[in-house]
């Protein structure tokens, strides 16, 4: 949920005019939302986990000589149509990675990559939602 979605709600809450129903109804969405994303947590938390084993797997498997170290790997990525396909670019997929790094690390420190000259720019994530009176 976006930044603005939750000033909407807020402001919407402290209307005096806003009806018991009203705040039934958002609360009832809020509760779908939360469970929503908790489900997407959990799913993307399990991936993550997958994804880890695999990578620790391989590098085990480098490390005792195995034939196919990156099969561990390989599978994880099969699994999810993440392969790179024949013909694609290695140095394109190379940027991808370099570029994920980056936004990473920018996440890590705080400074999100979008600031600039100390204004916040909102994000333009899921879907609007206006809350009618």
């Amino acid at each position: 949920m976006s930044r603005s979605e939750f000033d909407d709600i807020r402001a919407f809450l402290s209307d005096e005019t806003t009806h018991a129903a009203d705040l039934l109804r958002v609360a009832r969405t809020l509760i779908d939302d939360l469970e929503h994303a908790r489900m997407r947590e959990a799913m993307l938390s399990t991936y993550y986990l997958r994804l880890l084993t695999a990578a620790r797997a391989s590098v085990a498997a480098q490390a005792d000589g195995a034939a196919d170290p990156l099969a561990f790997v390989k599978h994880e990525l099969g699994e999810h149509g993440q392969l790179p396909a024949d013909g694609e670019s290695v140095s394109r997929i190379l940027a991808d990675a370099r570029t994920a790094a980056a936004l990473l690390a920018c996440l890590e420190q705080g400074s999100p990559a979008g600031r600039a000259g100390g204004l916040r720019l909102r994000r333009c994530v899921g879907t609007g939602r206006r809350l009618s009176h």
